[in-house]
């Protein structure tokens, strides 16, 4: 307080008014900051790094990691106290769950996931849907497909209307990076395009196992919905989209150069920790 003050009132002033020796004020401007002090200033520098290459998105608990995988031992503690101290703040997620109308689904198709979003290898399970982006020129329509035991996007389609063949297209890409043929448990709601006979013939002729969400609610098909939710959280809903075009180059630059690696470096991280363990 007294060195904030020094401009405006006499420092030994305020040092016998508080009963702090002069001495021992000017001793510790001229001390230098501890190895503790030092530490925290160059721990503060990554995470004001990592928080502004995240286009400030990442909060205290992702940011953490990121210096984990950086090889940091600092605790999630420690970084939240830094980051507040900094007034560096990620954007928080709003849990809020709505319902929605279903179709009817195909005859022999039932809810195979039952919630049960866990998988105990990559290319078992996947989940698809598809959501909305508000552009100047219209609305662009956004399909995915998310492999459950990563977390990974590994099918995508964007056009600007909302039919069969965009979800074909996700689907289409997710195949090509599929290692080998053996069955996939594919999770959707029952969207007309998921109904379709000709996506489930698709998903006949490649391995694809059917599965649909069993009532209306987001719940049901709740790991894509929770990916879609941190794409308007941390990127869309902070754009005014003057095309579709650029909120197409926006998406793909947060599906393939911020999100997917993120999920691969924690898969990656994961792997290590088990082997360590073991």
């Amino acid at each position: 307080m007294i060195d904030r003050c020094r401009q405006s009132f006499p420092v030994r002033m305020m040092c016998r008014c508080l009963k702090v020796s002069s001495s021992g004020y000017y001793d510790w401007r001229s001390r230098r900051p501890s190895s503790r002090a030092q530490d925290n200033e160059r721990l503060a520098t990554r995470i004001r790094l990592l928080h502004q290459q995240s286009d400030g998105v990442l909060g205290s608990f992702r940011i953490w990691k990121d210096l984990r995988d950086g090889g940091e031992s600092c605790s999630l503690n420690r970084v939240a106290r830094l980051m507040r101290i900094n007034q560096l703040r990620g954007i928080p997620q709003k849990k809020r769950w709505r319902h929605k109308l279903s179709g009817n689904r195909p005859v022999g198709i039932g809810n195979v996931l039952e919630r049960d979003f866990t998988a105990a290898a990559a290319n078992t399970k996947w989940a698809t849907d598809i959501t909305y982006v508000d552009t100047a020129q219209g609305w662009l329509y956004l399909c995915v497909v998310l492999d459950l035991y990563s977390g990974v996007v590994v099918g995508w389609s964007m056009a600007a209307t909302q039919d069969r063949h965009l979800v074909l297209q996700a689907v289409l890409m997710a195949l090509w990076q599929r290692a080998d043929d053996q069955p996939v448990v594919l999770h959707s709601d029952r969207g007309c395009q998921f109904t379709s006979s000709e996506y489930q013939r698709f998903l006949k002729a490649h391995g694809l196992v059917p599965s649909m969400s069993a009532t209306g609610s987001y719940a049901d098909n709740a790991a894509v919905e929770g990916f879609f939710g941190m794409l308007k959280r941390e990127r869309v809903n902070r754009r005014n989209y003057r095309t579709r075009d650029e909120a197409r180059s926006d998406i793909f630059d947060y599906i393939e150069r911020f999100y997917n690696p993120r999920k691969k470096r924690e898969l990656d991280r994961s792997y290590q920790e088990k082997v360590a363990f073991s």
